[in-house]
């Protein structure tokens, strides 16, 4: 399986709130700027707790760099009227499973000393 069919998967999977068929290794790490999340059951875990976070999102894909052992990601998230967030993603596979999730993207308040003056 080539890793677009793969990212493509993993996004589908999302959309449908099938998270427990991700196409994730047992050993799936999850790298954001919330922390890192080891192993593919404490993934799971940790979505089911938090399913109105997670579920019942709609993806919109801006690029995509394919690669046969990684890819790279930008796209923008919505749920609901509310809720919108633009993320980047690095994906790292091995055996026809993502191993590995880089998420970058803004979680807060930018800080006063670091706005940009106009």
């Amino acid at each position: 399986m080539n890793s677009e069919i793969l990212v493509k998967e993993w996004f589908d999977k999302w959309e449908k709130g099938n998270y427990f068929d991700l196409p994730i290794s047992e050993n799936f790490r999850h790298i954001s700027p919330f922390g890192t999340i080891n192993g593919k059951q404490a993934y799971l875990d940790l979505v089911k707790k938090n399913e109105d976070k997670f579920l019942n999102q709609t993806f919109e894909i801006h690029d995509g760099i394919y690669e046969d052992d990684r890819a790279c990601v930008r796209y923008t998230t919505k749920q609901g009227n509310d809720f919108t967030l633009d993320v980047s993603e690095w994906y790292y596979f091995k055996d026809h499973l993502i191993k590995k999730v880089i998420a970058y993207y803004h979680i807060g308040k930018i800080r006063d000393e670091r706005k940009l003056q106009e």
